[in-house]
């Protein structure tokens, strides 16, 4: 939490009840991410006047300055930034448990050198399985 006031503060925003208690609350999910629904609902579980306006907003913040990672599937996902040092990171997400594991190879120059004359500008990497507990559990039966 330290790390992500501190990161609102550099950015100039206010560090206000609803940011801390949205952060408080996301801070949960560094190895798993959460439905923004379930996020609304938490939220308006301590402020039930807050709009979904006021909750995207916060947190397309927060992605744009690195407090959280988002993910686009069949609805947006958002987890709470699992390497501060190193926004620039890739995962595997298991698809049994959810548990999200940091990568900490860029494997982007592969496909770069494939790319003569192209410009490439950007780029987002997720590995899809099993994690080793549930793999484990799966042998298991």
């Amino acid at each position: 939490m330290e790390k992500a006031i501190e990161v609102l503060k550099k950015n100039h925003y206010k560090v206000t009840k609803q940011r801390k208690d949205l952060l408080e609350f996301l801070s949960k999910f560094t190895v798993q991410y959460v439905s923004i629904n379930d996020i609304a609902d938490y939220m308006r579980s301590l402020y039930p006047g807050v709009s979904n306006n006021t909750i995207y907003r916060n947190l397309k913040e927060f992605e744009e300055i690195g407090l959280v990672e988002s993910q686009e599937k069949d609805k947006t996902l958002v987890k709470y930034q699992c390497d501060f040092n190193h926004r620039h990171h890739h995962h595997f997400v298991c698809k049994n448990c959810g548990k999200v594991t940091e990568l900490k190879a860029c494997p982007i120059k592969f496909f770069t050198d494939q790319l003569p004359g192209y410009t490439v500008e950007g780029h987002a990497l997720e590995v899809y399985g099993l994690c080793a507990d549930c793999t484990k559990k799966l042998k298991a039966e």
